[in-house]
């Protein structure tokens, strides 16, 4: 199946027809043509797959698009491999038609539209690293799956993009990718590595001038907040994670001192629930996802977390001392 196509077997509407009926048309945008080095930001975001960017960092996206920062968002794989939600497209998994990862860079594009984000690569180009699934099972094997990545081939690719780019911020995942998704965590080893080769003048010269960026974030949930949400769903007799009673049991989430900004981007919580709408293979608007959206109310569900862990802080002026916004200090 190419891009454009419908998802569907039938006249039906398709699900990515009815994902846009919840974006906006798209405003026209003098910026579009212009170039990287004329944004004052430049905001440069690697994800393993397909709706991770707007399940993490759609809101923080959003918000600093509307401000005129170029956001530059990578994303490393198709999803080829996800769990697909929807009864008419199930004949896309990998182990019957295996064409999900065309339907997912649509269900990207639509997502980036609402989030109002111009600027999205997939690492290497389309398709040139599969998803592995999650860890441990038979695909993390084959040999295109990002997880047997040549390091150093995915390093150059994102070099390219940083120094065409030049963005002053990155963000990406912890060393274990957040919940220890193998694509995750070679995001997070590829994006901490190619920080370091872009700054170097000795590095792929055929690439641009050396840069070195100012800030590197690590995209975290604050146990707090996954507490909060347990909370919240066990009064509606629902769960975040069955069998869950405390965030402590969850394989991913930071306790509160290791988070260092929260990014209040509540004005644009409606673009981040619309992209992740238009990621309607993976996130259901029946799930808990947006059951827990509705019961902790905008203000809680548009902050977003994060760790400085390369440059210097802005300014503590949020609740626990956090900053309050990724470019706070940038020259």
């Amino acid at each position: 199946m190419e891009p454009g196509e419908s998802a569907t077997r039938s006249g039906e509407l398709s699900v990515l027809d009815q994902a846009r009926a919840v974006v906006e048309p798209m405003e026209q945008r003098s910026d579009i043509e212009m170039g990287a080095l004329d944004h004052a930001q430049r905001l440069l975001l690697v994800h393993a797959h397909p709706d991770d960017e707007s399940i993490g960092t759609g809101a923080v996206m959003a918000k600093y698009a509307s401000e005129g920062a170029l956001v530059t968002l990578v994303t490393c794989t198709l999803g080829e491999e996800g769990e697909i939600l929807l009864p008419e497209i199930e004949h896309l998994a990998a182990d019957r038609d295996d064409g999900l990862g065309q339907h997912r860079i649509e269900e990207l594009a639509t997502a980036m539209e609402a989030l109002r984000v111009t600027d999205h690569r997939f690492l290497g180009g389309p398709g040139r690293w599969r998803d592995s699934g999650m860890m441990g099972v038979p695909s993390n094997d084959r040999p295109d799956a990002f997880w047997q990545a040549d390091v150093d081939e995915a390093v150059g690719a994102l070099v390219d993009v940083i120094r065409e780019v030049r963005p002053q911020v990155v963000v990406t995942y912890d060393p274990n990718g957040g919940y220890g998704h193998p694509d995750h965590i070679q995001a997070h080893r590829v994006t901490m590595a190619a920080v370091d080769a872009a700054a170097r003048d000795g590095y792929r010269p055929e690439a641009g001038e050396s840069w070195e960026i100012g800030k590197v974030y690590w995209s975290v949930v604050p146990k707090s907040f996954l507490q909060a949400g347990i909370d919240a769903l066990k009064d509606t007799g629902q769960q975040l994670f069955e069998g869950v009673e405390s965030a402590d049991d969850l394989p991913f989430g930071v306790s509160d001192d290791e988070v260092t900004t929260q990014v209040d981007a509540t004005a644009h919580l409606d673009a981040k629930m619309a992209a992740l709408r238009a990621h309607a293979s993976q996130v259901s608007v029946d799930g808990p996802f947006f059951a827990l959206s509705d019961k902790l109310g905008r203000t809680a569900f548009g902050l977003e977390h994060f760790r400085l862990v390369r440059g210097l802080s802005g300014p503590g002026d949020g609740p626990n001392g956090w900053e309050t916004d990724l470019f706070a200090g940038v020259g």
